[in-house]
């Protein structure tokens, strides 16, 4: 929620207590409610210590498991716009259809970046190994 002047929100340890509570909030429901996000969570806990032994160093680390991230993120935002869409109702609307596919396109972006991410990386890798 956006600071405003005179806003009654916590700020402060407690801010931050409440803010990490309704965001785990969020994470629980979101594996409860949605087949994807639990998909993507479990590849996520196959390729991230893979990405982390793989990296040759700190910055090819980062960018191997941080991608995939952003993946769980896109999917977090995505979701919740379903959301917001379907608690106006299931009848078909133009608009509706158009954020829920953009919400979707974001995903698949941002699965093509991890091809991309992890291919650039480890395609070097790979080749040195064949050719020796």
């Amino acid at each position: 929620m956006a600071d405003n002047e005179g806003s009654l929100l916590p700020r402060g340890p407690l801010g931050v207590w409440k803010a990490t509570i309704w965001s785990l909030k969020g994470l629980k429901i979101a594996w409860r409610v949605e087949a994807s996000f639990r998909l993507e969570v479990y590849l996520f806990c196959l390729f991230a210590p893979l990405g982390l032994w793989l990296g040759q160093n700190a910055i090819e680390r980062v960018l191997l498991v941080g991608c995939l991230l952003l993946v769980l993120a896109a999917e977090l935002l995505n979701s919740s716009i379903e959301a917001v869409i379907e608690r106006y109702g299931a009848e078909h609307h133009e608009m509706a259809g158009r954020a829920k596919d953009m919400g979707s396109a974001a995903v698949f972006v941002l699965m093509m970046n991890v091809l991309l991410v992890w291919g650039l990386l480890l395609w070097p890798q790979l080749a040195d190994r064949l050719a020796g």
